[in-house]
């Protein structure tokens, strides 16, 4: 799958009126831990690439991103699966995988059409509005990010405003 998506700073009870204002369902609210690893073999922050395991109501995922695709999104490949989070961070520093840095959020999801729009409260960093669209083809790619600037206009933010750099990346360097 490609996750197309967009990154903005925003005030959240802003974004709140507006996503009432356009009917945007909320789905929930989540608390994630997302560990990240890295590799012995290769350095993801050149090859823009990422793996870590979130953490999320008792549950684990693992996922691996791949490089970005796009100069003006973040948008890139994403594979996902349910693991025992103890079990595979052993395994991983078995292979000689190292913790690279942990990012917690408070992400509260809600969907506007086939948008999932995620207003996220990043511990040290603040908040921030992500919006995207999950596609199966790239040839659906512009598209997809047409359909996202366009819903971010509705709040005031536009391409200008995309922030591309990671939560990891920010966490790391307190890079805004």
């Amino acid at each position: 799958m490609i996750e197309v998506e967009v990154k903005v700073r925003a005030d959240h009870s802003q974004v709140r009126s507006v996503l009432q204002k356009l009917g945007a369902i909320k789905i929930g609210i989540e608390n994630q831990s997302d560990t990240y690893f890295a590799a012995p073999h290769r350095d993801f922050a050149k090859t823009d690439e990422a793996l870590r395991i979130r953490s999320l109501d008792g549950k684990a995922v693992l996922t691996y991103k791949g490089p970005k695709l796009d100069k003006v999104s973040k948008t890139r490949e994403e594979l996902e699966t349910p693991v025992d989070e103890a079990t595979t961070v052993k395994i991983l520093h078995a292979l000689g995988f190292s913790d690279a840095g942990i990012v917690r959020k408070k992400r509260e999801v809600f969907r506007a059409g086939e948008i999932t729009v995620c207003l996220d409260t990043v511990e040290g960093l603040g908040e921030f509005l992500e919006v995207e669209i999950v596609v199966e083809d790239e040839k659906d790619l512009d598209t997809s990010r047409k359909k996202l600037f366009e819903l971010l206009k509705q709040f005031g933010a536009g391409e200008k405003d995309s922030i591309r750099t990671s939560y990891l990346e920010m966490v790391l360097g307190k890079i805004n």
